[in-house]
C-alpha cells in the first residue's frame, strides 16, 4: 500500500464526523443536539484508535462523550423541569384571577 492509498473506513469516519458536526450546529433541538455531540465523541474516539492513540481514544469517550454527555443530559432535564414548572406556575396565577 502505498503512502497515499486511504483505507475506505477512514474515508468513512472522516466523513461522518464532518456530517456530525454540521448536524450538531444545524440543529435547534437541545436533545438531539447532546446525542449527535456523544455520537461525535464516540466517532471521533474511533478516528483515535485508527490513528494509533487508544490513550486518547479512552480519554475521548470517558470524558468527552461519557462524562460531558452525562452533564449534558443532566442540564437539558433540569431545564426542561424548570420549564415545565414555570408554566404550570404561570396557569396556576390565571386560574386564581
Amino acid at each position: 500500500m502505498s503512502s497515499l492509498e486511504v483505507p475506505i473506513f477512514d474515508v468513512f469516519l472522516a466523513l461522518s464526523l464532518v456530517a456530525l458536526s454540521w448536524r450538531l450546529l444545524a440543529t435547534a433541538d437541545l436533545f438531539k443536539a447532546t446525542v449527535l455531540f456523544i455520537t461525535f465523541g464516540v466517532v471521533m474516539a474511533l478516528c483515535w484508535v485508527r490513528l494509533g492513540a487508544p490513550d486518547l481514544a479512552l480519554v475521548e469517550v470517558a470524558i468527552g462523550a461519557g462524562l460531558t454527555g452525562a452533564l449534558f443530559l443532566d442540564t437539558l432535564a433540569r431545564i426542561e423541569a424548570e420549564q415545565v414548572s414555570q408554566s404550570v406556575e404561570k396557569g396556576e396565577g390565571d386560574a386564581h384571577e
